[in-house]
């Protein structure tokens, strides 16, 4: 759902004039209560985790609030917030979409405004260029004004994009004419909540993702004069220009992806937890590695010095390299830095061959069942990509396709296998999903099994002489990355006894030992060593890339 609201073509009556009662939120309509239940179970599905953050910033009912998520996982980000703002803080958020989303004979369409979507006309879709959005935006207005939650994204665009767009102004300016409807009140006040959401691989199933919910900024009649239209733009603008660096501070973000790539490698060398660091603590510290990689390469002092830029942007290259190599030679950087004799790899590889083989003999009926929806989605991305056009255009469209292509395909399953044992459908209409869904999970437990077994095997063909290459240079990676971490970041020394022991319990996290065995048979999700896998026979490190246009414009 794209909205930029990136203008205000008109200017909305005073509250008194409207009719509006103040204070009063909406209702949740039940169509709202139930797509947020279906998105639930959709994104549950595709994604492995999904970990909230500060759901608590989220202002209670009753407190106009404006939710402002950054956007690049095209319809499936609305969901998300909708999904993970707390139902006992808010019973329904009031989503926009672009106008061209609606009235068409598709599943998608019907969802959006089925949730009581707000179509918003963009200059691009017209062809002539104009829009009016007045009705539009006076509906959001009222809804505010109600106390209720507006999500707005605005970027103004859903893009592949490595980093987060500049934010137009339409956030700003809606602040600035709610306040002016109700300059009357001294005390009423809208809060505007930075959202920050981090696709580890948002277009991979069984992928996991993190929404941070940032302190809101909080304006008022009485404390933001400077607000009250007739408005200075360059408020505007200051209020535009916090809002864009609370919303960068949550997410994992840098020019290129690269520079994220290279950021995350060097996150894994100086703490190797895996999941026993919390995912908002990995991508916090994947964020500082990217932003000192990116001031090195645009000889940028304000992380680092002067004389110490060089060295950075020659850690960068070599991190780059040493990925590379990795990814040639199939195999993990865990691998490397734990070395094993080959006769202790022999013998993984052989317990790993026989986990793998038991889980997907085990998962085989489900397989069977799960297998019309691989085809499905896969036919679906397949015919959507053949439509063409760059990287930075398509790619953020992947997961929708495949979420709402993905979940009808597995209810038409569960309702086939349903209708074929009528006889006992009493037993079958709990059985059946909830075979599917442990079936996943035994799925997923054979296939990482599966690519431990390939990564050892690929390790075996590494000759000594290079293996022992590998290790040096790894070593010398490793402590350049710490010095830097320690010195220049202000990290701790002991980054693995301090990250395993911060935060709580969450999602996806394994706590110590114990829990490491215990999270092995959880039917809820498989414990994963490390948040960057997903349901691949292989490790995905990479990200698909080719140039993209940057919009400078606000």
């Amino acid at each position: 759902m794209n909205s930029g609201v990136s203008t205000l073509p008109h200017r909305p009556q005073p509250r008194e004039e409207t009719g509006m009662a103040k204070g009063e939120p909406t209702p949740a309509p039940v169509s709202f209560i139930f797509i947020r239940l279906f998105f639930r179970l959709a994104l549950n599905t595709f994604y492995g985790s999904i970990v909230v953050e500060n759901g608590d910033y989220v202002p209670e009912s009753g407190k106009p609030c404006i939710i402002c998520p950054n956007h690049s996982n095209s319809v499936m980000d609305a969901p998300v917030v909708a999904i993970t703002v707390p139902t006992n803080r808010r019973k329904l958020v009031r989503f926009t979409a672009k106008a061209s989303l609606f009235g068409k004979p598709t599943f998608s369409s019907w969802l959006i405004a089925a949730a009581g979507t707000v179509p918003i006309q963009r200059r691009k879709d017209n062809p002539d260029g104009i829009t009016d959005n007045a009705s539009a935006m006076q509906a959001l207005m009222e809804a505010l004004e109600a106390g209720d939650a507006v999500c707005l994204f605005p970027e103004g665009i859903s893009r592949y994009h490595p980093e987060v767009a500049p934010l137009k102004t339409g956030v700003a300016r809606m602040v600035s004419d709610v306040l002016g409807r109700n300059r009357d009140d001294p005390d009423f006040e809208v809060y505007v909540l930075p959202c920050s959401i981090t696709y580890m691989h948002r277009q991979h199933f069984r992928s996991d993702m993190l929404v941070s919910y940032s302190k809101p900024l909080v304006f008022s009649v009485k404390n933001n004069p400077e607000l009250l239209p007739p408005v200075d733009f360059a408020r505007v603008r200051e209020v535009t220009s916090d809002l864009q660096e609370a919303i960068r501070a949550g997410t994992l973000e840098a020019p290129t992806w690269d520079l994220i790539r290279n950021a995350k490698l060097a996150a894994r060398i100086y703490a190797p937890l895996g999941t026993r660091m919390p995912l908002g603590e990995f991508v916090r510290l994947t964020r500082r590695f990217s932003d000192v990689f990116t001031d090195a390469e645009k000889d940028a002092p304000s992380r680092v010095a002067k004389a110490d830029q060089k060295s950075v942007q020659k850690l960068s290259e070599d991190l780059k390299g040493y990925q590379d190599e990795l990814v040639r030679l199939g195999v993990k950087d865990d691998r490397i830095r734990r070395p094993r004799h080959r006769p202790v790899i022999v013998w993984r590889m052989l317990v790993r061959l026989m986990q793998s083989i038991f889980f997907l003999l085990i998962a085989l009926p489900g397989l069977i069942m799960w297998t019309p929806v691989f085809i499905t989605t896969r036919l679906a991305v397949r015919n959507f990509m053949k439509k063409g056009g760059p990287v930075y255009d398509t790619w953020d469209d992947i997961s929708q396709h495949k979420v709402l292509y993905g979940i009808p395909t597995i209810l038409a399953v569960c309702i086939a296998v349903i209708t074929y044992t009528w006889h006992i459908s009493k037993f079958t209409l709990f059985v059946t999903p909830a075979f599917m869904w442990i079936s996943m999970r035994w799925i997923e437990d054979g296939v990482a099994a599966f690519r431990a077994f390939n990564a050892l095997f690929r390790l075996l063909l590494i000759g000594k002489p290079a293996l022992r290459q590998l290790y040096e240079k790894r070593s010398d990676l490793h402590s350049r990355v710490t010095n830097l971490a320690v010195e220049t970041l202000g990290l701790p020394e002991d980054p693995e006894k301090f990250f395993a022991s911060i935060g709580g319990k969450e999602k996806g996290r394994v706590r110590g030992p114990w829990d490491h065995v215990v999270r092995y048979f959880s039917v809820k999700r498989r414990r994963k060593r490390d948040w960057n896998e997903t349901l691949r026979l292989y490790d995905k490190v990479d990200y698909p890339t080719d140039d993209y246009p940057r919009d400078d414009s606000s």
